[in-house]
C-alpha cells in the first residue's frame, strides 16, 4: 500500500495521478469534502473519467496534525509520498507553518519508523535551500544560513527537512526532493496556479526577478523513479530551468488572450507597494495580495542548479515549460468557459 499526504493539493493530485498508472493500491489523506472536489476537478484536466480514479483510491479522512487518524492511514503502508504542506508568504501565519510543515512531518517520520520496511519520499522546497549573497546558482550543496532573505516559508521547510534527516540518521530509508515553482492546474485562487489568475485579471506591472520553473507532472515522475530506485539519503532539486519572470508571465498572458505586462516594477515601486498593501489590510482586515516576502521574491535573481538529479536519473527529461504554460493556460480557459470568461 502507497500512502500519500496532501493529495488533494496541486502536487499531490498529480502524484495521486501518476501512481495510479503504477496499479498499485493507493491510499491518500483528506480533510474534507470540499478538498476531494479539487482532487477530482484536477484529473479532470488529463482523463474523461476523473470519478473512476477517484474510487480506485483509498481515501481516509484525517490530518498529519492528528496521529490517530495517521496511524489509520498508515497501516500497512510501505511507501510515503508526504506532499501536504501549509503555504504562506503572510507573517501573521508563521506559527501555523510551524506546526503543520515542522509538527506534521515529524509526525509522519515517527510513524514511518515505528513500523519496518516503510520507505519515505519527503517534498520539501528550493526554498529550504541555502541563498548565496551573489548571484551564483544555489545547489543542494549551498548551505543553509539565517538570512532576512529567508521566507517564513523556507524556514519552516528547512525544519521540516531536518525532521527527515533525523529519521535517516535513526534508519529511516527516506529521499528528499526540493521543487521550485510548481506550474500546473489546481485552484486557480492559490500557490502557483494563482499566477494564471492575476494575469487574467489583468497584470499591468512586471520584474526583473528570475526563478526557476518546473510542470507538476514532471516533479511527480521525478518522485515515483527516485522512489523506484530507492534512492535514501540524498535531497534533489526539482527544476527544469530559470527563467526570467517577465518572460513566464509573457507567456501565460499570451495563453491566456490577454495583453502583456508594459510598465517595470522597480525595487523601489515594490517597496512602497508592500508596505501599503499592508496598510490597506490592517483596514479592511483582509490577506494581503503582495508582502515583503512576495516583493522581494519578485525582484531576485534566484537560478538553481538542477544537474545532480539528471545524473540520478539519466533517462528523465523535463518538459519544456513554454508547453506547460500553453497548456495550464488552456485547462484554465477550459475551467472558465462556464463562469463567464471572456
Amino acid at each position: 500500500m502507497i500512502l500519500v499526504t496532501g493529495g488533494t493539493g496541486l502536487l499531490g493530485a498529480h502524484v495521486l495521478f501518476r501512481l495510479l498508472q503504477e496499479e498499485k493500491p493507493v491510499r491518500a489523506l483528506h480533510r474534507n469534502a470540499a478538498s476531494l472536489a479539487m482532487a477530482k476537478d484536477i484529473f479532470g484536466h488529463y482523463t474523461d473519467n476523473p470519478a473512476a480514479l477517484m474510487e480506485r483510491i483509498h481515501w481516509v479522512q484525517g490530518d498529519i496534525l492528528d496521529i490517530p487518524s495517521l496511524e489509520i492511514a498508515m497501516d500497512g503502508v510501505t511507501e510515503v509520498y508526504h506532499v501536504a504542506a501549509a503555504v504562506s508568504f503572510d507573517p501573521k501565519d508563521r506559527e501555523w507553518m510551524d506546526k503543520v510543515n515542522v509538527e506534521g512531518t515529524a509526525n509522519v517520520v515517527n510513524l514511518c519508523l515505528g513500523q519496518a520496511g516503510v520507505r519515505l519520499c519527503h517534498v520539501s522546497s528550493v526554498a529550504a535551500i541555502g541563498r548565496t549573497e551573489k548571484q551564483d546558482t544555489i545547489s543542494e550543496a549551498t548551505e543553509w544560513k539565517p538570512s532576512s532573505r529567508n521566507s517564513n516559508y523556507g524556514v519552516s521547510k528547512h525544519k521540516a527537512e531536518m525532521e527527515v534527516w533525523r529519521g535517516i540518521a535513526e534508519g529511516l530509508e527516506a529521499v528528499i526532493v526540493n521543487p521550485c515553482i510548481i506550474l500546473g492546474p489546481g485552484n486557480w485562487n492559490q500557490s502557483s496556479a494563482a499566477l494564471f489568475t492575476k494575469v487574467w485579471n489583468g497584470l499591468p506591472y512586471y520584474t526583473q526577478g528570475v526563478n526557476a520553473m518546473v510542470d507538476a507532472r514532471d516533479v511527480a515522475e521525478v518522485m515515483v523513479q527516485l522512489m523506484k530506485k530507492r534512492i535514501s539519503g540524498e535531497r534533489y532539486i526539482v527544476a527544469a530551468d530559470n527563467f526570467p519572470l517577465r518572460q513566464i508571465f509573457d507567456g501565460i498572458a499570451d495563453g491566456l488572450g490577454k495583453k502583456r505586462a508594459t510598465l517595470n516594477a522597480s525595487p523601489g515601486l515594490m517597496a512602497v507597494a508592500w508596505r501599503l498593501e499592508k496598510l490597506r489590510c490592517l483596514v479592511m482586515r483582509t490577506k494581503p495580495f503582495i508582502t515583503r516576502e512576495t516583493a522581494n521574491s519578485a525582484i531576485h535573481v534566484s537560478r538553481y542548479d538542477n544537474s545532480k538529479l539528471l545524473k540520478a536519473l539519466p533517462e528523465f527529461r523535463y518538459r519544456p515549460i513554454e508547453t506547460t504554460i500553453t497548456e495550464v493556460s488552456a485547462m484554465f480557459l477550459k475551467a472558465h468557459a462556464g463562469q463567464g470568461a471572456s
